[in-house]
């Protein structure tokens, strides 16, 4: 099965669990640059960075309010994630099924 280059930047994106926590946090709702990076700990060029590889998939896009960069959840909704998981999933599943297929018949044998 072929998949584009957004898959593998998309699980790049979630692959780093400050980004993971920027999107748990905005899913809560918007939020600027300084309000994401105070409970992080981090600066908010290293905020901007992380929030600059999710706007690269559309999980973030950011809006400039006044003298802030608003950053919410963007569009994205993740199909080609999800469907590689899944596809992956059954995979698993047809394989574990013949295994246990096997094992059954092999015990059955005794």
């Amino acid at each position: 099965m072929h998949y584009n280059a957004t898959l593998d930047r998309t699980f790049f994106a979630l692959s780093d669990p400050t980004r993971r926590g920027i999107l748990e946090r905005l899913g809560r709702g918007p939020a600027t640059i300084g309000d994401l990076a105070q409970p992080l700990g981090l600066t908010l060029n290293g905020v901007k960075k992380h929030v600059g590889i999710l706007e690269e998939v559309d999980l973030v896009v950011t809006a400039k309010v006044g003298r802030a960069r608003e950053c919410r959840l963007g569009p994205a909704q993740l199909e080609d994630a999800t469907e590689w998981i899944d596809d992956y999933r059954r995979t698993w599943r047809r394989r574990l099924d013949r295994f246990g297929s096997y094992v059954e018949t092999r015990d059955a044998g005794r």
